[in-house]
Formats: C-alpha cells, structure tokens, sequence
C-alpha cells in the first residue's frame, strides 16, 4: 500500500452489538425482498463448501453476493466444545461493498445465523397464517428456541408461547428463564403454528395435517436427521426457504420420499397464491443469501447512527 492509499479500519461487532444492529420486524421484510432476488437470480449464493477442521469438527465456507454487497460466512462447528466449556459453533460474517470490494463491517456468525433463522419462520407465518397467531408451540430448548421466542414476542406480543421439551423438566426450566411462556399440557389449545428446533433423528412431530395450522420444521438440517413425521408432511402443501438444499440437507423430507416438485420456493411462496385449504409445512434450512438480508438491515442500522 502506497502513502497516498487511505486506511479505512475494520469495525468488527461482538455478539451483543451484532443483536444491537439486526431488528427482526426489518429482518423479515429484508428477507422477503432477498427471497425475490434470490429466486430471480440477483443474489448469487452457491452451496456451502465443508471443510475438516481437527478430530471431529468442520469448518463452513458460505458467501453469498448481489448488486450491492457480498457477505461471507464462516463457520467453525467442534461439537467436543462442551467438555472445554465452549461454545459448540465460532463464526463471523464479513461484509463488503460489491463495487470496491472494500470490507464495511465484521458481524457476529452465530448471532446473524440464529436471529435471520427465527425472521425466517415469521415470515413463513405472516404469509400463511390467514391471521396472526395466537398460539404458538415451541419443540426443543435450545439455541434456535431462544431466538423464535425473541422473534415471537418482538413482532407477535399478544401470542402465547408453549413449549415442549425433550422432558418435562427441560421444558418447565427453559419457561422459569423467559417471560411469560408455558410448558406444554393437557390445558393447551389448538395451535396455530408449531416449530420444531431440534437435532432429532426422529420425528417429534407427526400429528394429523390441519388447515389454519402452519408447521415450520427449523432443527433438522443434516440427512440423517429427522425432526416431521411422513405423515405430516404427505398431507401438506410443502414449502422450503431454499428447495435446492433441502434436497441435501432436509432429512424429514428425505426420509419421508417427498415429490420433490411439490416443495414450493420461499420466493414462491410470497408471490402466491396460498391455498388456506389445505395444511401447510414450511420446512427452513437456511442459505448465505438471508445472511445478506441480515447483513443489509445492520448496514441501513448503522448508517443511522
């Protein structure tokens, strides 16, 4: 670099500043409009590249570019962390400028991925649940269930949560440390809408198709995985955030042998028409494009300040 170059430094956001910066209610309009480019061509976001890294682990190599910036997402996931006291998944998404290539900011990874991943369901919910919910179940107390419950009660405050856990006693625990949620029992309504967010080689949930009733399938996302039951889904209208990789990595979808043509786009979906007839399943196994979306709502977030 010669004297005359300007330095321009690198903001890098920690996990809290990240947060700061992504509100979900401009999430799921970013990401709405991302689904449009996504499907249209206009964002490029190739399949994800695994690498090993150490005994065990992998490192996820995941970019994705459009018209106006490009994100890159890397991943680190070493599932022997827990023993080191350490989170299981490292990773930072870096935002550049598409015209200069210069690097604008550095986010959190798995900040980006669990907040963009929970926007994600509630756009699938605000297109098709024919009302906003007033019932939401929660399957799993983990991570991703964090999120959905930040999403749920930012943008849905009147809905109350219910939750199921892997026991009883994880369910009641993960309730005593949020507000206002409760464990699921014989006094719960019919849902409106159930999220399953676990990393289940089972099916944990195969009850009987219902119009009115939007089933989001989130944890699953290998394909020896399995969180929907065969059932379920054969007597649904099938939606996935990105078909392409459900083909590889949706393993209730897999194991069920679905008609792959029957699994509408993200993009698909919010171009309609939505048949309110017929039972739904959104099945969300993420792309780098919706870490774009999330990256153009921190980029607008800043430019405020």
């Amino acid at each position: 670099m010669t004297e005359n170059q300007p330095t321009t430094a690198i903001h890098v956001h920690d996990r809290a500043q990240t947060a700061a910066l992504l509100d979900f209610a401009e999430l799921v309009d970013a990401l709405a409009l991302a689904a449009g480019e996504l499907e249209a061509g206009a964002i490029r976001s190739p399949e994800r590249l695994v690498v090993p890294l150490g005994a065990g682990a992998v490192m996820l190599s995941m970019p994705a570019t459009a018209d106006d910036i490009g994100i890159h997402k890397l991943v680190n996931v070493h599932p022997g962390n827990g023993r080191l006291g350490l989170p299981t998944i490292h990773g930072a998404v870096t935002v550049c400028d598409a015209a200069t290539g210069r690097i604008l900011c550095v986010l959190d990874g798995p900040e980006v991925t669990g907040r963009r991943t929970a926007a994600v369901t509630l756009l699938a919910m605000r297109r098709l649940l024919p009302q906003p919910p007033r019932h939401v179940l929660l399957i799993g107390t983990g991570t991703q269930a964090r999120y959905h419950v930040q999403a749920l009660q930012a943008l849905h405050p009147q809905a109350q949560i219910w939750i199921q856990g892997r026991t009883a006693q994880a369910a009641l625990r993960f309730c005593e440390e949020h507000k206002q949620l409760r464990p699921l029992d014989a006094s719960a309504p019919d849902m409106d809408a159930v999220v399953t967010l676990t990393t289940s080689t089972e099916p944990v949930y195969d009850a009987a198709p219902r119009p009115g009733r939007l089933v989001v399938g989130v944890g699953a996302f290998k394909p020896e995985m399995a969180e929907l039951g065969a059932a379920l889904l054969h007597g649904s209208e099938l939606y996935a955030d990105d078909p392409a990789g459900a083909r590889h990595e949706a393993g209730d979808l897999l194991r069920a042998g679905v008609d792959w043509p029957r699994v509408k786009s993200l993009g698909a979906l919010l171009r309609g028409p939505v048949d309110e007839s017929r039972p739904a399943v959104f099945k969300s196994v993420g792309t780098a494009a919706w870490d774009l979306a999330a990256a153009r709502v921190a980029l607008r977030t800043l430019a405020r300040r």
